[in-house]
């Protein structure tokens, strides 16, 4: 009897660990797996699906590479970029901003960060953008009377509108980002940060959002290539991002599908950019955090 069969046969006792000769010809049978194939299948059959509706589809691919390096196409990628990375900078400056304040001891800060944070991830974003750029409505003039005033509607441009909305709402989001990375830091840490001398804002500058960041980058890397997408929601205030262009080529040709896929390849190369680039920015904020799970186990190896 193979050693196989046999342990196969302890194995099927309940607790006793003691040898069976009854059950000893029973032999290890093999699982198969049919949902796994099934399923296996099922996926290809989809994928050979789409991409024979692709090719037999009414789509001139001659036209897709003529337009995808198309100046327009190219100005509005150049838009949707600087877009994403501004809009960003505002949000993370503002989520830092106001996620101290939500964690600051006085009534009045926390009560204006509280309702920040409630106000714009309470309404959608698209309304935010309209009301941005209809403010000229409410405010037909801007600046200080006598000394210097602007129409609303020259300032409130639509990049301008674009930048306000999507940084202040990134903003209430990435606060509870940065407050959720502060409340991850051990809090033995501020505590001898302040017995040393240290105030609160150079605490939290020199030691609590350092660490932070290792919980920080991750969801606010997400944010950022999320913000990619976004802007194609500043379209329908006319601001010239990638999208807009593209609807603004197929409008006169009548090649809608084509000028479609030419604005998904832009978004899925950027997007995956974006994601090499998250991906190395985790590793080098995670060092610390990897070192720190080593040690304990190298200890015992240099004792010994």
């Amino acid at each position: 009897m193979s050693s196989n069969t046999v342990s196969s046969a302890m194995d099927t006792e309940t607790g006793t660990g003691r040898f069976d000769p009854s059950i000893a010809h029973l032999t290890h049978v093999p699982r198969r797996h049919y949902g796994r194939w099934i399923a296996s299948i099922l996926i290809l059959l989809a994928f050979g699906y789409l991409a024979k509706a692709f090719a037999e589809g009414q789509i001139d691919w001659h036209i897709v590479g003529q337009f995808f390096t198309a100046q327009a196409i190219v100005s509005g990628l150049g838009n949707t970029i600087i877009m994403t990375f501004c809009a960003m900078a505002l949000g993370i400056a503002l989520g830092v901003l106001f996620a101290v304040m939500v964690m600051s001891p006085n009534p009045v800060l926390k009560g204006v960060a509280v309702f920040y944070i409630w106000f714009f991830r309470g309404t959608p974003l698209l309304l935010q953008l309209l009301i941005w750029f209809n403010l000229a409505l409410v405010f037909p003039r801007i600046g200080i009377p006598g000394l210097f005033e602007a129409r609303m509607v020259d300032v409130m441009t639509p990049f301008v509108a674009t930048l306000l909305g999507l940084g202040i709402n990134q903003g209430a989001y990435t606060a509870e980002v940065v407050r959720s990375g502060i409340l991850s830091v051990d809090v033995g840490q501020t505590e001898a940060a302040k017995a040393i001398g240290m105030t609160r804002l150079t605490t939290l500058r020199r030691i609590v959002l350092p660490q932070a960041m290792r919980v920080i980058i991750p969801p606010v890397g997400n944010e950022v290539i999320s913000m990619v997408k976004l802007t194609s929601i500043a379209s329908v205030i006319g601001f010239a991002e990638v999208l807009r262009n593209a609807q603004t080529i197929y409008y006169a040709n009548a090649r809608v599908i084509e000028l479609l896929i030419v604005a998904a390849g832009w978004y899925l190369i950027i997007v995956t950019i974006l994601s090499i680039g998250q991906h190395f920015l985790e590793r080098y904020f995670a060092k610390g955090s990897r070192r720190r799970r080593a040690r304990p186990a190298l200890r015992p190896a240099m004792e010994g």
